[in-house]
């Protein structure tokens, strides 16, 4: 069987563990993939579908975003580019290896991302918009979740793992019969388990009709606000904010239109496009990722925590499944 998971895989385990994941986001559904190859048994566990989450409101390029720590994401990062690299070539819905262009202000230098993605190069002149002297070319994978999202869960089903929708409390309801937990409930962390490091990042997006349009573009440093361009199927998601500490989900149309302002800079062809919605999303933020195990709960379950991706929920996903297997 060609596993879809990692490009580098782990041998199969000859102690099958229960297992059962707490969170059906894009965190949730690659760690439950990740162990499902390996040979576990694993059963989600989650308040709602995966459609519903956050993960599937997801702009999902891979680009690390408001998340730590550094040397660690970078590594998290390359395992998962790796992944979603080899679903584009074959071909897994929703996934592609988008041109884009990073527009900058000053001199940009060599990002440090820049050895995970291989290949990045100066942009020539006439690649640029106006108003802009610098920028840089270089492919990273999309995935755009309403597509996306469908196919990894199908996989877990495909793979013998189960789901359970409810809402869990504490990590000590589903420890019971349970060899281990792994806690992916990104957001919902704070409450799950008490983690006040974990704080919502409202992020305002706007899907527009597609002009025609093949690359991503973005400017983290545009003054009326980050902004970015990322061409999908038939649309384009135009973002966006990064409000730390903000629980309203409300449409705010004045920063929507902003938004758009701002990506006609970028993209000027997006003058023709169409507004089809605004959406509002939270990301967990945390000044660092937890990625580690915690004391066992009082079944005798291990406790794996894997949460607080910020806005790199999808640039992070595989490397930190293949973390958690790992520590397994």
């Amino acid at each position: 069987m060609v596993e879809l998971g990692h490009p580098r895989s782990f041998p199969l385990v000859q102690d099958a563990l229960q297992v059962v994941v707490v969170g059906a986001g894009i965190s949730g559904l690659t760690t439950a993939i990740s162990l499902l190859e390996q040979g576990h048994g694993v059963r989600i566990v989650a308040a709602a579908p995966s459609a519903t989450t956050t993960s599937a409101l997801a702009a999902a390029v891979w680009f690390p975003t408001h998340v730590g720590p550094w040397e660690r994401v970078l590594r998290w990062g390359e395992d998962t580019y790796d992944v979603l690299a080899i679903h584009a070539e074959m071909d897994v819905p929703g996934v592609v290896m988008r041109e884009s262009l990073g527009l900058y202000r000053q001199a940009p230098g060599e990002p440090e991302w820049a050895a995970a993605v291989g290949g990045v190069r100066v942009a020539d002149a006439d690649e640029l918009p106006p108003g802009y002297r610098y920028g840089l070319r270089f492919a990273v994978p999309l995935a755009e979740m309403p597509i996306y999202l469908p196919w990894l869960v199908a996989r877990v089903r495909e793979l013998g793992g189960e789901f359970t929708q409810r809402h869990v409390q504490s990590l000590h309801e589903v420890g019971g019969g349970a060899d281990l937990v792994v806690n992916c409930a990104g957001l919902g962390a704070r409450e799950l388990i008490g983690d006040r490091a974990v704080y919502p990042v409202r992020g305002q997006i706007v899907r527009v009709t597609n002009p025609g349009l093949t690359m991503s573009v973005r400017d983290e440093q545009h003054p009326g606000g980050r902004a970015y361009v990322h061409p999908r199927q038939n649309d384009c998601i135009l973002g966006g904010t990064l409000d730390e500490g903000r629980w309203d989900t409300t449409v705010d149309m004045a920063v929507g239109a902003a938004i758009i302002e701002r990506c006609w800079d970028l993209v000027p062809a997006l003058r023709d496009a169409r507004v089809i919605e605004h959406v509002v999303g939270l990301r967990p933020g945390r000044s660092t990722v937890r990625l580690e195990e915690d004391e066992q709960l009082s079944s005798g379950a291990r406790v794996i925590h894997n949460y607080g991706h910020g806005g790199a929920g999808i640039t992070l996903s595989w490397g930190c499944a293949r973390e958690v297997v790992a520590l397994v």
